[in-house]
């Protein structure tokens, strides 16, 4: 649906330009736009090698178990129909932990392989279980402490400073976390309620 739209932006965009025999500032917004794209995305394999190593480092020194020991009793409070040593909740981990450190592109993979392991845990497979909910909410949301990719496109883009957004991300982050949870909690229990 989102490519039909972008689509059809584009097809106006250039009918529109060719009414008005402006076809040239298309192209050259195109091409200035591309050499723009490929630029910043050079810019950006630099930082985030920088990060990602940082990251390998982190994970070899403990960081990263440190973060599971941490994190591991609150997700099995919010996570209570999981399993204790099932493997969703490792996965869940990993997930919220590269959040955490703002490597939202990381946590994706873990995100889908804990979906797809609650998927094996649900009853009515056409319909998302609690656990699964709460896990969308919590990935939506994304609690960041270090907004890694934010750093490096800030720094990409020329920034003077690019971490200044490090305080203002954290206290954002935490206050829809803990909106969506609570929707996320309210929502269970009109549920519940409702199967009464």
């Amino acid at each position: 649906m989102v490519n039909h739209i972008w689509f059809l932006f584009m097809v106006v965009g250039i009918v529109y330009a060719a009414w008005h025999g402006q076809i040239g500032v298309v192209t050259q917004a195109a091409v200035t736009a591309a050499e723009s794209a490929v630029a910043l995305a050079f810019k950006l394999i630099g930082v985030m090698c920088l990060w990602l190593g940082l990251m390998k480092i982190a994970e070899r020194a403990g960081m990263i178990r440190l973060f599971s020991v941490i994190i591991g009793p609150v997700v099995r409070m919010l996570f209570p129909s999981i399993p204790r040593n099932h493997p969703a909740l490792g996965n869940i981990i990993l997930t919220l932990s590269a959040n955490l450190l703002g490597l939202g592109n990381a946590a994706t993979p873990f995100g889908i392989k804990a979906m797809q392991q609650l998927q094996q845990l649900n009853s009515k497979p056409d319909v998302a279980t609690e656990a699964m909910c709460t896990l969308l909410a919590l990935c939506t949301t994304g609690f960041t402490l270090i907004p890694a990719t934010m750093i490096a496109l800030r720094s990409a883009a020329g920034s003077a400073a690019p971490a200044d957004i490090v305080g203002v991300t954290v206290i954002t982050s935490l206050v829809a976390t803990f909106a969506a949870l609570t929707a996320d909690f309210v929502c269970r229990l009109l549920l519940t309620r409702g199967r009464r």
